[in-house]
């Protein structure tokens, strides 16, 4: 990317996981960043600082809990011009439907699928403007097919697809692609909830025979954001087989 092309991305859940190894991944690319995270104040710190010495590129860090509108608000005046927009802040909740508080619900709604909202149509506008730019939203297998005693989840995540699909018609005309990526069990820390003998179980059922790497997962969303102008609308689902 040459000088006066440099474009922006902003990531959400960038401190751990398919966030962070997605920042690593477009700070080699010549990408500057904008990484968002909801409280891991000391490990986004260190990614900005690892990635500002490894790459010549300039990475800005944001605290903000994406399922709250204002602060999403305060966030997008912070992050100015944005270029590509990464939703991959998501939480999950694994247990019966009917044990969940209105609370938790609430929250995995919240943080999964209202946060899409509060952030897209704050950056929506200058992407028009431009008549260029990429949103990628990050969802699960789960939105896909559903997922016993994981249902606000699913329910979330299929939410994410149906939006994905209907915002890529709003904004084709404009020239803005929207995208998402439904991945299988790749291995980050929000699988650390299950013992090893479900995760064993789990990988049985995988044909490829592994969990994915969050690397992987990375790799998935640059090819996205590298893409054909024409590829929008689409759910690219990645599980080795799986589903």
């Amino acid at each position: 990317m040459g000088a006066g092309m440099r474009k922006k991305v902003l990531i959400t859940g960038a401190s751990r996981g398919v966030g962070e190894a997605t920042a690593r991944i477009l700070a080699k690319e010549g990408y500057d960043l904008f990484l968002v995270c909801r409280n891991s104040e000391e490990e986004i710190k260190r990614i900005k600082r690892e990635l500002e010495e490894n790459y010549p590129i300039s990475c800005e860090i944001a605290l903000c809990d994406v399922s709250d509108p204002m602060q999403v608000e305060t966030m997008i005046e912070q992050a100015g011009e944005i270029h590509v927009l990464i939703h991959n802040a998501a939480i999950s909740y694994v247990g019966l439907l009917t044990d969940m508080t209105l609370e938790q619900w609430h929250h995995v709604i919240d943080t999964n699928l209202n946060a899409l909202f509060y952030t897209s149509r704050l950056v929506i506008p200058q992407m028009v403007r431009r008549k260029e730019g990429k949103i990628i939203n990050v969802s699960s297998v789960w939105g896909n097919v559903g997922a016993s005693m994981e249902v606000a989840y699913s329910a979330s995540k299929g939410g994410v697809n149906s939006f994905t699909k209907a915002l890529a018609k709003e904004l084709a005309p404009s020239g803005i692609q929207v995208n998402g990526v439904a991945f299988g069990v790749i291995d980050t820390s929000m699988n650390a909830c299950f013992s090893e003998e479900e995760m064993e179980e789990l990988r049985e059922e995988i044909p490829a025979d592994r969990l994915g790497s969050a690397e992987e997962a990375a790799e998935m969303i640059r090819q996205v954001i590298q893409s054909p102008s024409y590829l929008t609308g689409q759910i690219i689902t990645m599980d080795g087989g799986w589903i």
